[in-house]
């Protein structure tokens, strides 16, 4: 590896720890060239990420910035001299795992869903909510804000099973739920209601009553059955996870292992918490993340692997 390319991972890899939270602690049990490449493929989303969810500008402006970073991209994509060092690293990183060029343009696509797309084509007006209609209206959201992230790590990690690649498409379905049922007080707060609107209706609640509980209203039973039966999918897709582990490298299995068990966790402090998502933002503690990121190494040691 060149000195400058080496340079452009360590850029990613010192955004991936800056930024990364629950990522980062399963990073850091993959071999180091896999982790190289999983932190150049954080690095490029965290940007879209940073120009899409500046709401300090219109959402015109942030998609214009957006499709001039994206073409600014594809030149670099197709070996035209570039600067920046996160392209330098995401263009050998998408070479040597051979990462499809579309997955790449879908990971772009989910983060440009809340500004404008074939559901939300203008600026929403004031006092007006974005909302889901059915569940397989989320799913599609779901999937190209998680489940894209899953497909390009697995060609990272490393599997022969093309069964693995559903598994990696549901796995990010329960991610996305689990940071979707954490997220409801702060996303309500931003005209967002991300839970699905025949769901709601299911359970007796509004759009409107779940902004109003970000304000300090009481939670009562039918909004906790409502959250219930959103996280009773998440686990039915975390099994999918559970059984896209023995599909992947041996040497990437610890990795994905610490990120579900996280991801889990944080389900299972919901959970415990009684759904009272509303009063403070639940976390998975450091010291949690830690011990699951210990148990981690552990398998590594025992599986032989290192690196």
């Amino acid at each position: 590896m060149s000195m400058e390319l080496a340079e452009c991972y360590a850029v990613c890899r010192g955004i991936a720890r800056r930024e990364a939270k629950n990522f980062y602690y399963a990073f850091v049990a993959l071999p180091k060239a896999k982790r190289n490449a999983i932190c150049a493929v954080y690095a490029f989303m965290r940007h879209a990420d940073d120009l899409s969810d500046d709401e300090s500008r219109p959402h015109a402006d942030r998609r214009r910035e957006l499709d001039q970073w994206l073409a600014a991209w594809h030149a670099a994509q197709r070996g035209e001299a570039t600067r920046d060092p996160v392209f330098i690293a995401l263009r050998d990183t998408a070479q040597r795992y051979n990462i499809p060029p579309e997955l790449l343009d879908q990971l772009v696509d989910g983060t440009t869903m809340d500004l404008g797309s074939d559901k939300h084509s203008t600026e929403r007006s004031p006092g007006t909510l974005d909302t889901y209609q059915t569940f397989a209206e989320l799913y599609h959201y779901c999937y190209l804000v998680a489940s894209v992230v899953g497909l390009v790590c697995i060609r990272i990690f490393g599997y022969s099973d093309g069964m693995a690649e559903q598994l990696a498409e549901e796995t990010g379905i329960a991610f996305q739920l689990t940071n979707i049922l954490r997220d409801v007080r702060e996303d309500a707060s931003r005209g967002r209601i991300y839970l699905p609107l025949e769901d709601l209706s299911r359970f007796g609640t509004s759009p409107e009553e779940l902004v109003g509980l970000q304000d300090g209203s009481e939670i009562k039973p039918h909004h906790r059955q409502l959250l219930k039966f959103e996280a009773s999918r998440a686990h039915h897709y975390y099994e999918s996870a559970q059984k896209m582990l023995p599909l992947i490298s041996p040497d990437s299995r610890p990795a994905m292992w610490v990120l579900v068990s996280i991801y889990s966790r944080l389900l299972d402090h919901v959970e415990a918490g009684n759904f009272d998502v509303f009063s403070a933002k639940i976390k998975v503690p450091t010291h949690e993340k830690l011990w699951i990121l210990t148990q981690g190494f552990g398998r590594m040691v025992i599986q032989g692997l290192g690196g």
